[in-house]
């Protein structure tokens, strides 16, 4: 284990365009003693995968409220498999209906944060199951 802070990359894919929650969870992320990289609006996955290998994340935490999650969480989820990057904690949060839940944990994920979560409760979650990355 290291003495580093745990390192979590927020990233915002797709073409949504809100980056407020994003922009508030990573400062608030901050305060708590984590180290952060936002990515910055409009991410393909393949632009997420590429930053948390070269960031060397323990966490990723993805923003969504375009309602494209279906489609870019698992593909994110893919990519940074095939990267070696099975360890790396993956989160969601924003708008994403229970209902689809299941599935994006079926394909990685390991929360979802909906709205309404404090930043208490995502440090919390953080400390308590990410890997920290050696």
């Amino acid at each position: 284990m290291t003495d580093r802070p745990i390192k979590v990359l927020i990233a915002k894919p797709g073409l949504d365009g809100h980056d407020r929650g994003a922009k508030v969870l990573a400062r608030g992320l901050r305060d708590e003693g984590f180290e952060v990289v936002y990515t910055g609006l409009r991410q393909t996955p393949e632009m997420v995968a590429t930053a948390a290998l070269q960031e060397d994340v323990d966490i990723v935490g993805l923003s969504i409220l375009s309602g494209a999650h279906m489609t870019l969480v698992p593909r994110i989820c893919q990519l940074l498999k095939a990267e070696g990057l099975s360890d790396v904690l993956v989160t969601a949060g924003g708008i994403i209906p229970d209902d689809d839940v299941p599935a994006l944990k079926a394909a990685g994920v390991s929360a979802v944060f909906g709205p309404g979560t404090t930043i208490a409760e995502v440090a919390t979650y953080f400390r308590a199951n990410a890997r920290p990355r050696e």
